[in-house]
């Protein structure tokens, strides 16, 4: 039995393909039920982000992570190679490793981002909800979220926090230097969102209005900002007054088309609009980006801020990975504890399946009329045959091994006195 995970994320792969194996909230429950079916794992997590998708899998045998590897191009309806070329595969102790990296948020796009946290217990919480967690998963997330938050409490890698949507705002200031003459559309009322407007609101910019499917929501929200809220219907009619343009939604569908910016760009007399999409599926057509006065970025485009970040946090990020590796070793340690519990319990109903089974078929012969001290011989010839059986086995094979190791191992265990020492002939 072997942890796998397999990946594909922002380093791996482009948006288009994170787009295609993303898994949306109404398809993770059934992916859930799926995946066991066709790999075999008892135990499964689904983690689906905007920048990532990664399974992680009990399985029987490494060679499983090719059953995952097919089931996940199956699932999405994408080609396997594609799937295999820009995907990474994790098992063991790699496999742990990596989990408590991305928790950490050492594997971010932007390192030490507080959002992944969330995002991996959300995906924990979905995955226990449908019966897919045993105990081995349950310690290792809760050792996961153990050493993310020891991670974040006694390194630097939480100070001065930046995420994908504080980035988002860093690109923003960056464009238009200050953000006091500009006004912005929110497209969304997630976390992600929630996250872009409190940086607006530092950056204090001059007016943001939210959009989203749902009013009471993006009323919620614009409330807390002096805003306005508008239903994503409504987008056409309000965009040209919008200087700035940030999307996160959940929408499967593009929800800004060319036309619709083109519109709004003539309106504005082609004043320059920016436009953040960080979405996965996007929510802004990639077409959009060939308008002139229009600058469309994406997640991907974000990685000039992600550098300039990376150096302030090299130190921090070096400690939390002695961390984690210290932690991987303790779970590895309970891991090793776990199985040899689980072995000891199998030994022990083993045995006393075998012993219920003599007992049976003695008291069976009794009652159709054998003589009960024969029956009693031949119960203690059968158990003794069983209890030998094994041992026998295990002492016949390590005889012929090279080493006496195994052999005087094995004899000590069965409280066989000596020390078996083979002689070897000379020439």
């Amino acid at each position: 039995m072997t942890i796998i995970a397999l990946g594909i994320n922002h380093k791996s792969a482009p948006v288009n393909l994170r787009e295609k194996v993303a898994f949306s909230p109404d398809k993770l429950a059934h992916a859930l039920q799926s995946c066991p079916q066709y790999t075999g794992a008892k135990q499964v997590v689904i983690l689906s982000t905007c920048n990532r998708t990664e399974v992680y899998i009990k399985a029987k045998q490494p060679e499983d992570a090719d059953k995952l590897c097919q089931w996940l191009a199956d699932f999405h309806q994408t080609d396997y190679e594609i799937i295999n070329q820009h995907s990474y595969v994790k098992h063991g102790d790699n496999a742990i490793n990596h989990l408590m990296r991305v928790a950490c948020g050492l594997d971010s796009l932007i390192i030490g981002e507080p959002q992944i946290l969330g995002q991996v217990k959300q995906a924990y919480t979905e995955s226990k909800n449908a019966g897919k967690i045993s105990a081995e998963f349950e310690k290792l997330f809760q050792s996961t979220f153990s050493i993310a938050k020891k991670v974040r409490t006694d390194t630097e890698i939480g100070a001065n926090a930046v995420s994908v949507a504080f980035a988002a705002v860093q690109l923003a200031k960056q464009i238009f230097s200050k953000l006091t003459h500009s006004n912005v559309l929110l497209i969304g009322a997630g976390e992600t969102i929630e996250l872009v407007a409190k940086h607006l609101v530092d950056a204090e910019a001059k007016s943001i209005t939210v959009a989203n499917r749902t009013l009471s929501r993006a009323s919620k929200l614009a409330q807390g900002l002096n805003g306005t809220a508008i239903t994503i219907s409504q987008i056409p009619e309000h965009l040209a007054q919008a200087d700035i343009v940030i999307s996160s939604t959940a929408s499967s569908l593009p929800l800004i088309g060319r036309g619709t910016v083109a519109t709004a760009l003539k309106t504005r007399k082609h004043k320059p609009m920016l436009l953040i999409d960080l979405a996965v599926p996007r929510d802004i057509e990639h077409e959009v980006g060939e308008l002139d006065d229009a600058y469309l970025y994406t997640v991907d485009d974000l990685q000039n801020i992600v550098e300039q970040n990376v150096a302030n946090r090299e130190v921090a990020a070096q400690q939390a990975e002695h961390m984690i590796s210290k932690m991987v070793i303790s779970y590895g340690s309970w891991q090793q504890h776990y199985q040899n519990v689980d072995l000891i319990k199998n030994y022990r109903e083993k045995a006393e399946q075998t012993r219920d089974d003599a007992l049976q078929r003695a008291l069976r012969q009794i009652d159709d009329g054998i003589a009960p001290d024969e029956a009693m011989k031949e119960l203690a010839f059968k158990l003794t045959q069983a209890m030998l059986h094994g041992p026998t086995k295990a002492l016949q094979q390590a005889s012929k091994l090279p080493d006496d190791n195994n052999l005087n191992f094995l004899a000590k265990a069965l409280g066989l006195q000596g020390t078996v020492k083979r002689e070897t002939g000379k020439e």
